[in-house]
C-alpha cells in the first residue's frame, strides 16, 4: 500500500494542472496497483483505492476510462463507488462493460440506469448473468424490439407476472419474440396458454417443432384448455347491407380484384367476405366460416383459384386479424412464399371440392 499512498500528495496537482497523458498515467499506476493485489486487499484498503479514482478518472478520457471499466467489470472486489460512477457513464464503451458483467452492480442502481439511459445501455444490462424482476420490468416496458428480444432469450433473467404479460402483449406483433418467450421453461402456464392464444397458426407451429419435451408437453396441455375453454360469443354480422353493395358492384360490372382489395385494406369485413364469396361462387357463409378458422391455408386457396395478386391475398389475411392488429414479417413472409408455390391448379380442385361438400351438406 505504500506505493499507493505515495501517488496520493500528486493527484490535486494532476487532476487541476496535469496533461491528458498525465492523468491516464496515473491511473495506470494506481489501478495497475489494485489489479495485481486485488486478490488480497481487504475492504479498507479497496475503499482506499476507491476514494482515490473516483477523484481522478472523470478527468481523463474516454479511451482511458473504457480500458479502466473493462478491467474492473471482472473483479468482485472493484472499488465500488467507482464502479457505479461508470456504470453510469453515457458513452456505451465505459458503461458497457460493467453494466454487462459487474457483479457490484445491484438492482436500485440497474433500474435507475435501465430508466434513465438509451437502448444501447438496456442492452448491455439485458446480457448480464442474472437479473431480476424488478430489472426486467423496465427493460420490456422501455426496451426496443432487439433487446426485448435479447433479455427474453436471457436463460439468466427472471420475470414477474406484469413482465411476463408484457412481453406476450409484444410477442403479439413479433414471432420472433413469441418463439423465444415459448421457449423459455420458466414460462408460467397462464402465460403460455395467453402467449398461444395471441399467436397464429404458423408460430404456434414453429414453437412447437423447435421446443424442448418438457416444453412440448407444456404447449399440448396448453393447446388442448384453449381448445376446451368456453368460447367468447362471436361478434354478431349483419351482411345483408354488404351483400347490396357487392351486387351492385356486380351489376355495374364493378365487382374485381380492386374492389376486394379496397375493402380489406378499409378493414370492412362483411363487404369483402361478400366480395370475395362472390368472386369465387362458394357461399357467403363457407367463406365467412373459411375466414375465421385458425388457419391462413383457406384464404391462400381462395385467392390463388380465382388469380388474386399477392397484395390482395395479404390485406385479406391482416383483414382476418382484426383492426389494431399487425401480423409478425416472418407470418406474412411465410404466407408469400407458400402462395408463391402454390398451383392454380391445386387451388381450383380444393375449391371444387368445398363446393361439392357444401353442396351436400345443403342437400
Amino acid at each position: 500500500m505504500a506505493a499507493a499512498l505515495s501517488l496520493i500528495p500528486e493527484l490535486d496537482d494532476i487532476v487541476k494542472n496535469g496533461s491528458a497523458e498525465k492523468r491516464a498515467e496515473a491511473i495506470e499506476r494506481i489501478s495497475g496497483l489494485f489489479l495485481q493485489g486485488a486478490a488480497r486487499f481487504e475492504t479498507r484498503h479497496v475503499a482506499l483505492f476507491d476514494d482515490i479514482l473516483v477523484g481522478l478518472v472523470p478527468a481523463t478520457g474516454i479511451a482511458t476510462r473504457a480500458e479502466l471499466a473493462e478491467r474492473l467489470s471482472k473483479l468482485d472486489n472493484a472499488p465500488p463507488t467507482l464502479v457505479k460512477q461508470l456504470a453510469r457513464e453515457s458513452e456505451i464503451r465505459i458503461a458497457g462493460p460493467i453494466l454487462s458483467r459487474s457483479p457490484l452492480l445491484d438492482d436500485p442502481t440497474l433500474v435507475d440506469i435501465a430508466r434513465e439511459r438509451g437502448q444501447e445501455h438496456l442492452a448491455a444490462i439485458s446480457g448480464r448473468q442474472a437479473l431480476s424482476p424488478s430489472v426486467t420490468d423496465v427493460i420490456v416496458r422501455r426496451g426496443d424490439r432487439d433487446v426485448v428480444r435479447s433479455v427474453a432469450a436471457n436463460a439468466g433473467a427472471q420475470f414477474s407476472e406484469s413482465g411476463y404479460s408484457g412481453l406476450v402483449k409484444r410477442a403479439t406483433d413479433d414471432g420472433m419474440l413469441a418463439l423465444t418467450v415459448g421457449q423459455r421453461e420458466d414460462l408460467p402456464a397462464a402465460s403460455l396458454k395467453q402467449l398461444l392464444a395471441k399467436s397464429v397458426e404458423v408460430v404456434r407451429r414453429r414453437l412447437f417443432d423447435t421446443a424442448k419435451p418438457k416444453q412440448k408437453a407444456a404447449i399440448n396441455q396448453a393447446m388442448i384448455e384453449l381448445s376446451g375453454a368456453p368460447k367468447s360469443q362471436p361478434q354478431v354480422r349483419d351482411f345483408e347491407p354488404a351483400q347490396r353493395a357487392v351486387l351492385a358492384l356486380h351489376q355495374a360490372g364493378n365487382l374485381d380484384e380492386a374492389a376486394l382489395l379496397d375493402f380489406s385494406r378499409q378493414h370492412k369485413y362483411e363487404e369483402s367476405v361478400a366480395a370475395l364469396a362472390a368472386l369465387t361462387g362458394m357461399r357467403l357463409n363457407v367463406v365467412n366460416q373459411l375466414m375465421l378458422g385458425d388457419r391462413y391455408d383457406p384464404v391462400l386457396l381462395l385467392g390463388k383459384s380465382i388469380g388474386l395478386e399477392w397484395a390482395t391475398v395479404r390485406a385479406v389475411l391482416v383483414l382476418r386479424l382484426g383492426p389494431g392488429r399487425v401480423a409478425s414479417s416472418p407470418d406474412i413472409e411465410e404466407a408469400r412464399i407458400n402462395y408463391e408455390r402454390l398451383s392454380p391448379a391445386t387451388a381450383q380442385r380444393v375449391l371444387t371440392f368445398w363446393r361439392l361438400r357444401d353442396n351436400g351438406k345443403s342437400a
